[in-house]
């Protein structure tokens, strides 16, 4: 059985995805595990908010996004050393070797491609970097 503890613990995530339905079914996940979820549509949405205070334990964010892309928000993220301690999970369909050490080598602490993992498992990658970061 899988450890529940990180789940109970209140932790908070900003979920960054373009696509609704993808947008409300990790929140529903993420909700039922316990943690305090917080989406935006878009990377510059979530940069606004941000800069305005919010914060999280943990960002997910995808990738492939109008305007700004998830490379392009994570330079920004790791420029204005905003969020600092959260840990960083990119959660897209690219999953071309370069894609993955690009995401690694600006902070994040993995790569999920979105393809290849259910909601299910999304949550418990997350749940294993929290605890690895303890």
């Amino acid at each position: 059985m899988p450890e529940r503890t990180a789940s109970q613990s209140g932790h908070s995530i900003l979920i960054i995805d373009d696509d609704a339905f993808l947008l409300d079914m990790y929140a529903v996940k993420f909700t039922q595990r316990g943690f305090q979820v917080s989406t935006s549509s878009g990377t510059l949405l979530a940069l606004e908010k941000l800069r305005n205070g919010e914060s999280a334990d943990v960002i997910l964010v995808d990738l492939v996004m109008p305007a700004m892309d998830g490379f392009a928000f994570l330079e920004q993220l790791r420029k204005e050393k905003l969020v600092p301690d959260a840990i960083i999970i990119v959660l897209s369909n690219l999953g071309q070797k370069e894609d993955i050490d690009r995401s690694l080598r600006l902070g994040a602490a993995s790569h999920i491609i979105k393809a290849s993992a259910t909601p299910s498992e999304v949550v418990e990658q997350v749940l294993k970097e929290i605890k690895n970061k303890k």
